[in-house]
């Protein structure tokens, strides 16, 4: 079995989610119980062993995980390289027990890896912000969760700040609340309470404000696919963030593991972004209820019954945009198809060599 922080609870209730089969986790990562993209490759990964050591159809197993949600390039990343290591041990040995046990190593092997890459991100980020915000006292603004909840190790964007804060560097974490499923204000401010750091809460729709007052010395977010021209696909409101600060002269960072990029990707009108149901906006749930992303009906109504609602789960911020992309192999600034790709490429030969 995979046993899962149900984090459609938080942060009312710390609630385990048993899944004892591949389908199980499948509806884990379509209603958001277990979400963020390293987290999404990891769980994937798992995924692929549970069906092999309980005998199921193992590729059947992976294209169901691997097509749960589309935007994540990670969750096939994950997914792929399990059966990948089940396939091949099958092939050698043609023992099914030992395939399984290849299978379950190599998510073991890619969650110890993603812990590593979040703590070589959160010194570079940190790193890259000293540089361009000399002095500390950061006050940062994040958007959706980035934290232990996305990763195998402490996340991405929300590493670097849990970096500066514990270098007492960070000033302030504002926190987007992240409609409509409140992953910030749900998930990010239940992390930074337990972390200890100063942080403040604000509608998504206050960030202009906070920007205008010079309230923000840099935007860290993180991202479920990076194109191969640089464009980010991240949580739905990231965008906006990105033109706020480009006119506000705030550098707008990206905190990512090299994972994230998707050269098969050419350009942000590439990206398949995932449209969720529209009831996520036109009512809001109750997190000890249902679960954050439950069904049509089961939260309050915020809207006319019939409303018809726009709910992409992602938007797409251009290269031009982005200030500097962060991930565990280096920093890429500015954010050109030409360095994403040498960054790749290098972390490919080191990988082989």
């Amino acid at each position: 079995m995979l046993v899962l922080l149900d984090q459609t609870r938080l942060p009312a209730e710390e609630v385990e989610l048993v899944c004892t089969d591949a389908s199980a986790l499948v509806e884990a990562i379509r209603s958001l119980a277990v979400r963020g993209a390293p987290l999404l490759g990891i769980a994937g990964a798992y995924g692929v062993a549970l069906a092999a050591a309980r005998g199921f159809d193992v590729d059947a197993a992976a294209e169901s995980l691997a097509g749960a949600r589309p935007t994540a390039v990670n969750l096939a990343l994950g997914v792929r390289r399990a059966q990948g290591a089940y396939r091949g041990e099958l092939t050698r040995s043609g023992s099914v027990q030992a395939a399984a046990g290849a299978a379950l190593a190599a998510a073991r092997e890619l969650h110890a890896e993603d812990a590593e890459a979040s703590a070589r991100m959160a010194g570079r980020g940190l790193a890259l912000l000293d540089e361009l915000l000399p002095g500390g006292g950061h006050r940062v603004l994040t958007h959706c969760n980035t934290g232990a909840l996305v990763s195998g190790g402490e996340g991405t964007a929300f590493a670097v700040a849990l970096a500066a804060h514990r270098a007492g560097r960070l000033r302030r974490l504002w926190v987007d609340e992240t409609r409509p499923l409140l992953q910030g204000a749900r998930l990010t401010a239940y992390e930074a309470a337990r972390s200890g750091m100063a942080y403040t809460l604000l509608a998504d729709n206050a960030a202009g404000s906070l920007f205008a007052a010079g309230e923000v010395d840099a935007v860290l977010i993180g991202a479920d696919r990076i194109a191969a021209d640089g464009s980010v696909a991240n949580k739905v409101g990231s965008y906006p963030l990105a033109v706020l600060a480009r006119y506000h002269h705030v550098p707008f960072i990206v905190v990512a593991p090299l994972t994230t990029v998707d050269l098969a990707t050419p350009d942000g009108a590439s990206v398949e972004v995932e449209q969720r149901p529209g009831f996520e906006v036109t009512e809001i749930a109750a997190p000890s209820a249902a679960g954050a992303a439950g069904e049509a009906g089961g939260g309050v109504p915020v809207a006319p019954l019939g409303t018809q609602a726009y709910n992409p789960a992602f938007d797409v911020t251009p290269p031009e945009l982005v200030t500097a992309i962060v991930t565990e192999e280096g920093t890429v600034s500015p954010v050109t198809a030409e360095a994403l790709a040498e960054l790749c490429g290098g972390s490919r030969r080191m990988s082989r060599s």
